[in-house]
């Protein structure tokens, strides 16, 4: 493993292995790391070989399915963090990976947040309701705000936000600064596209990183679940934004 992150490189995914890469990333440390219970729950299965590769799948078809603004720009971005490989002379290793997404509620303007997620839970849990409903419920209490400000922006020029809707550090290269970068990549490319507020919604292992960055918090996320959910473990987060509270 590489003593430092002198030779870190971060980057736009233009691979579909890059994005298999990403989802492993993400296992080790949403998974395996820190057990984070709303993305367990979207990834079913996130820790046997089907069930891992189908949520490499659907992070490729994520990728694959991009659509740009009225100005040719990418809506959705996920950005890779590379070093050296000590195993391979002249390859690199994804070390990290972040998603950023320019949302606006203006079609044309920027990704338009599809609030209704009854379908997509339950394509991963066909026959079982209930995950189907707490699915929904989870997604629509941790992105509430989010959507909120995105349509409070309608009115601004731009009318749009970049949301950091993922970012994630193998915690073997953890502490280096890459989640830094990751982030700062966002933040360059808000401000060249127009000086847009970044939001974004923090666990507790990010939030020291990003309040270093700017971000303030604007509160605790509260979980709207139904009773027969509420002992299910859920991570604390916050949602935070760089300007206009």
């Amino acid at each position: 493993m590489p003593s430092n992150a002198s030779d870190l490189r971060v980057e736009l995914i233009t691979d579909a292995e890059d994005i298999n890469a990403s989802f492993d990333c993400t296992c080790k440390t949403f998974g395996s790391q820190t057990g984070d219970g709303i993305w367990i729950v979207m990834n079913p299965g996130w820790d046997t070989p089907e069930g891992k590769a189908k949520g490499a799948q659907r992070m490729v078809e994520r990728w694959a399915g991009v659509k740009p603004d009225n100005k040719g720009e990418l809506n959705v971005m996920h950005v890779k963090a590379t070093l050296p490989d000590p195993e391979r002379q002249g390859e690199r290793v994804l070390v990290g990976v972040a998603i950023w997404v320019h949302a606006s509620a203006v079609e044309g303007q920027g990704d338009v947040p599809v609030e209704d997620t009854r379908a997509d839970l339950k394509a991963l849990y066909p026959d079982n309701e209930a995950e189907q409903r707490y699915g929904c419920q989870l997604l629509e209490s941790l992105h509430r705000r989010r959507f909120e400000v995105i349509k409070e922006k309608a009115t601004a020029s731009p009318p749009s936000v970049m949301v950091l809707d993922l970012c994630v550090v193998d915690p073997a290269f953890q502490g280096k600064g890459i989640a830094r970068k990751l982030v700062q990549w966002g933040l360059d490319e808000a401000q060249r596209r127009g000086g847009i507020e970044a939001i974004l919604e923090a666990s507790s292992m990010g939030r020291h990183v990003y309040a270093k960055m700017g971000f303030k918090s604007e509160g605790d996320i509260l979980y709207t679940v139904d009773p027969e959910f509420a002992d299910r473990e859920r991570p604390g987060n916050l949602f935070m934004r760089t300007q206009g509270q």
